[in-house]
Order: C-alpha cells, then structure tokens, then sequence
C-alpha cells in the first residue's frame, strides 16, 4: 500500500481517538467524577448483578476514573491497548446492567465494538504510543 493510504488511515485513527476521547472524558467521565462518592456508590451497585457486593463506592470510583482517565489516554494514544481492555471491561458492565434494567445495551455494545475495532488496528501513527515505539527503534529513548 502506497504512504498516503497509510496517512489517511492514521489520521482517520487520531479523529476517531480524539472524538470518542473527548466524549468519555467530557459527557461520561467527569460528570462521574465530579459525581463524588454518592455517584461512586450508585454507580458501583451495577456490580450486584455479578453478585459483587462488597465496596460499592470502589467499584463506582474505577468504573468513572477508567472513563475520564481512559478517555484521556485514548485521545493521545497512550498506553493504547491496556486502556481499550480496561474501557471495554466497563462496558460489559454497562451492557450488563442495561439489559438486566429492561434498558437497551446498545450504547454500550458499539462502543465496545470500537473498542474491539481500535485494538486490532492499533492507535496509528499519530500517537503518544507510535512516538515512544519510533523513539525505542531509533535508540533515543534509550538515553532519557
């Protein structure tokens, strides 16, 4: 494949990233975090359903801090495929918890299917990760 494929494959990547980062950082992640431990608590009770019901305002707390801290990474593409792992752990609660309410899990099952989408391609080029690989390659990372 010729490099300008492999360009506008990249940037279609970062656009992708930037966009669905922006949203879990900004519509789902913050709003939970600033929720405190109340949302916490709420939040880490859709973990009953897997008959978890110890520490709910721990698990509320990873739920929302995996959102706005991996929406983050996943606007940079840093620690790329760790975080898909961790947001797509989330959304099979979430999925869980919908359909298990009567509600419909779909919100969750696309996202997911992004997810799943974004770990077999990778972050592209135009990431946090991709400098740090070229950097090893290339030996500069060697002296930080």
């Amino acid at each position: 494949m010729d490099s300008s494929r492999w360009t506008s494959v990249d940037l279609a990547l970062l656009v992708l990233r930037v966009g669905i980062g922006i949203s879990f950082v900004f519509v789902y992640g913050w709003d939970k975090m600033a929720g405190g431990p109340g949302t916490w608590a709420d939040l880490g009770r859709t973990m009953e359903i897997f008959g978890i019901t110890f520490w709910p305002t721990f698990w509320g707390f990873m739920a929302a801090a995996t959102e706005f801290v991996g929406g983050l990474c996943l606007l940079l593409g840093l620690l790329f495929r760790p975080v898909l792992g961790l947001l797509l752990v989330v959304m099979t609660v979430a999925f869980s918890s919908h359909l298990a309410a009567g509600e419909g899990p779909w919100h969750a099952t696309e996202m997911a299917t992004v997810f799943v989408a974004l770990l077999l391609t990778g972050p592209g080029r135009y990431s946090v990760d991709a400098y740090f690989r070229s950097s090893t390659v290339s030996g500069e990372a060697e002296r930080v």
